[in-house]
């Protein structure tokens, strides 16, 4: 097989797109999940514990408020650690996407779109929800636990599970769970 220097050139521009490719989603991946999975962890061992963090869901119109901080501590931590690791992805990323949708309905919502705004609006949960829609959609890279055990959900198969399990456990849980409550006089 001969090679010009112009298939020399094409083959190592393509290493190198991939290689950006691989380590910028790497890095989405372990900044956004590390981050929400160190907010799941607040919620266990910070200084309000989770009789802290069930105070504030009661306070916001959650059923069974114990059982929520768990849910969400247990949520955030899990999907969290396993976005970064790309593991399982696409349902990785439908927790955060849950637990995005959750908050905004229930606590950012009201407020509006900024988040610098007195409780802080929709703004970031929304992108938190986006970052974690794209990673499920184009999926973890090479450099994944995904990638290394031959699990492949990437394309609108990962975009379908992260956004309909997403959404669809956010609405069930919305819907159980939420009872908004009643406005001040």
């Amino acid at each position: 097989m001969h090679l010009k220097n112009r298939d020399v050139l094409d083959l190592l521009r393509n290493v190198v797109d991939v290689n950006q490719f691989n380590a910028g989603i790497l890095i989405l991946r372990v900044i956004f999940g590390l981050f929400l999975a160190y907010h799941g962890y607040n919620k266990f061992f910070g200084p309000g514990g989770l009789a802290g963090a069930a105070k504030f869901f009661e306070s916001m119109g959650m059923r069974w408020p114990q059982w929520q901080a768990r849910l969400a501590a247990t949520t955030e931590l899990v999907s969290g650690l396993m976005v970064a690791a790309g593991l399982l992805t696409p349902l990785a990323a439908a927790g955060m996407i849950g637990l995005m949708v959750v908050a905004i309905v229930v606590d950012h919502w009201k407020v509006g779109f900024f988040i610098f705004l007195p409780n802080q609006g929709w703004e970031y949960c929304a992108s938190i929800l986006t970052a974690a829609f794209v990673i499920g959609m184009v999926g973890p890279g090479r450099w994944s636990l995904d990638h290394a055990f031959g699990i492949d959900w990437n394309g609108w198969t990962g975009a379908v599970i992260a956004g309909v399990v997403g959404v669809g456990a956010a609405l069930l849980q919305l819907a159980i769970s939420y009872r908004p409550p009643a406005a001040a006089a």
